[in-house]
């Protein structure tokens, strides 16, 4: 009897450990086209992503229903980026905030991290994010460099998304790479053309292009459709329908 139970238990774990291995492998055999499916619009430069467990938000903004979000990144004290009304429907003791000094969330949350460019956290298995500068080279009025405000490079696995919050084409983007890249289209408060905008989707060597910040309150989906047919044959445009 003891015989066989053993014997029982030896064949369970060699049926179900393959199954773990090859299930771990599955989850951080992340490509670019996977994650950019996972990205979803909300409005503005409001992006919720769910990946390797994890539910991560860029910048609420017109959030319709309660929802618990692990991590959420906020590049700018801009009310279209940082609003605490939307945090809340979505923060949770168990929150984690990254964003600049201006964007201290005092609702509930697990914690606040203050942010300024030029660092990388490690915010969970095989997810990190690096903070990179954003500002206005020209219109230095809206988003000054020396304010200290983010864009974020989030790495799953392998793959690195770049939400580049509120910015011009700043020299910087030639410094780092992204599989995709968020972009504004917007040309009141960031890019100045949009061409400007395909322009820095070539700087970051993107695979993926996906144009936000346009469609609410400046930018159109002409717009848009221009930002795809200037990046023909050269990478993917991805022009996401707000949800």
């Amino acid at each position: 009897m003891k015989t066989r139970v053993v014997l029982t238990l030896i064949l369970a774990a060699v049926y179900l450990f393959p199954q773990c291995k090859e299930k771990d492998k599955d989850e951080i055999n992340l490509t670019s086209e996977n994650i950019a499916d996972s990205l979803h619009w909300i409005k503005q430069s409001c992006f919720k992503i769910q990946v390797l467990g994890k539910t991560i938000y860029f910048d609420p903004l017109g959030i319709k229903k309660a929802d618990s979000a692990d991590i959420i990144l906020i590049t700018h004290p801009h009310g279209d980026h940082f609003s605490p009304a939307d945090i809340a429907k979505i923060a949770t003791g168990k929150t984690t905030i990254y964003g600049p000094k201006e964007c201290k969330y005092n609702g509930t949350c697990k914690e606040f991290v203050e942010v300024v460019p030029g660092q990388t956290i490690e915010i969970a298995p095989n997810i990190s994010i690096t903070t990179v500068p954003a500002y206005n080279v020209v219109k230095t009025n809206f988003h000054p460099k020396e304010k200290q405000w983010v864009g974020y490079l989030v790495k799953f696995g392998n793959i690195v998304v770049y939400h580049a919050g509120d910015t011009e084409r700043i020299p910087e983007m030639k410094n780092f790479t992204a599989h995709i890249a968020l972009l504004p289209l917007g040309q009141t408060y960031t890019m100045n053309s949009v061409e400007e905008a395909a322009d820095a989707a070539r700087d970051v060597k993107a695979e993926i292009a996906i144009p936000m910040h346009w469609g609410a309150y400046e930018g159109t989906a002409a717009d848009a459709q221009k930002f795809k047919s200037l990046l023909e044959n050269e990478m993917k445009v991805i022009i996401k329908s707000t949800e």
